[in-house]
């Protein structure tokens, strides 16, 4: 054997081992895009319904805000009628209501006047003054302390 035969059969040796060694990165490499097609199938198996899930729960939430929307111009609609009737109401009795009352209560003093006439009225005997009571002949010496005439 010479030496060129000798380098041709490490040569093929070498080539023999290199071709093994792809051959099986080529196979795990099929292997992986297998794996990886079967999982993108499946996560696309699922996306679709989680998908049409979301678009109902999006639609049923519009629908929701629509029927808020409804409901909230309602409610506006009606306190403005409220607060109109309020202001009618209060602009056409409110002032009747007040004269009554003035007559009322005028029409009380007036009897509870004529009640006090026939009983002598009472003069309070004592006043508190900042924190302390004062005899009555001496609270009405100081209330005409600061008066000349």
């Amino acid at each position: 054997m010479s030496g060129g035969e000798v380098a041709g059969i490490l040569v093929a040796v070498f080539w023999a081992i290199l071709v093994s060694f792809l051959a099986v990165a080529l196979a795990r490499l099929a292997q992986t895009l297998r794996a990886t097609t079967k999982l993108v199938a499946d996560v696309t198996d699922q996306a679709v319904p989680l998908l049409a899930d979301a678009s109902a729960a999006v639609r049923s939430a519009q629908t929701q805000i629509d029927r808020v929307d409804a409901i909230a111009s309602d409610v506006q609609e009606v306190t403005s009628n409220a607060s109109a009737l309020s202001t009618t109401v209060a602009s056409t009795f409110g002032g009747p209501l007040v004269k009554v009352a003035a007559f009322g209560y005028g029409v009380r003093k007036a009897i509870a006047g004529r009640r006090d006439d026939d009983r002598p009225a009472k003069a309070p005997t004592r006043t508190v003054i900042v924190g302390r009571t004062v005899p009555a002949a001496r609270r009405t010496k100081r209330n005409l302390r600061g008066k000349k005439d």
